[in-house]
């Protein structure tokens, strides 16, 4: 009996505290946007496909955005688990030489300068993969590439990059470490 009392007080207690229909809420703010970075990366990545896509090529597009200190070889949270393997023995086989992957395959470059995003369409094949056409403007220079998405646990990720005329990451990486 005592808990039934204990609990009518502190609902009473509440809908003293709670406003009136007549009152206005405040809603509560939003958080503020993340800068362009590994973060907001990470975060978009939680949200959706094209969200995803457009937080990767936002540190490019912003100036004085960075991504911070990069993950070990084959430890990337952007990339899905495949890749990243594919990523790693690639820079172990190098063994301090160059790797394959010796450039950023979102930018398709080693510098941005001068980088827009000019478009991005994304098509879901299903509930955990979709694809992301890219065309996008780096000094000067206009580039389209595709984007292989995957959602592995609750963040979408890259699973492949593929530039017109050129092999795809996976098989150029598949290439090299065989």
């Amino acid at each position: 009996m005592r808990h039934v009392l204990i609990a009518t007080a502190m609902l009473a207690g509440l809908g003293a505290c709670s406003p009136s229909g007549e009152e206005a809420v405040e809603p509560a703010d939003a958080p503020a946007a993340l800068p362009p970075g590994r973060p907001a990366i990470y975060e978009a990545a939680r949200v959706g496909p094209e969200e995803f896509v457009r937080a990767l090529y936002a540190v490019h597009a912003t100036p004085g955005a960075s991504m911070g200190e990069p993950p070990a070889p084959g430890q990337d949270p952007i990339y899905d688990r495949m890749l990243n393997a594919m990523i790693g023995a690639d820079f172990a086989k190098a063994a301090g030489e160059v790797p394959t992957l010796n450039y950023d395959p979102i930018c398709d470059c080693q510098d941005s300068g001068g980088f827009t995003l000019d478009s991005v369409t994304v098509t879901r094949s299903g509930p955990a993969a979709a694809e992301a056409a890219v065309i996008f403007t780096n000094a000067g220079e206009t580039k389209r590439q595709t984007l292989k998405l995957v959602k592995e646990g609750p963040m979408w990720k890259v699973s492949d990059v593929l530039v017109p005329g050129r092999p795809s990451l996976t098989e150029q990486l598949m290439a090299a470490i065989s």
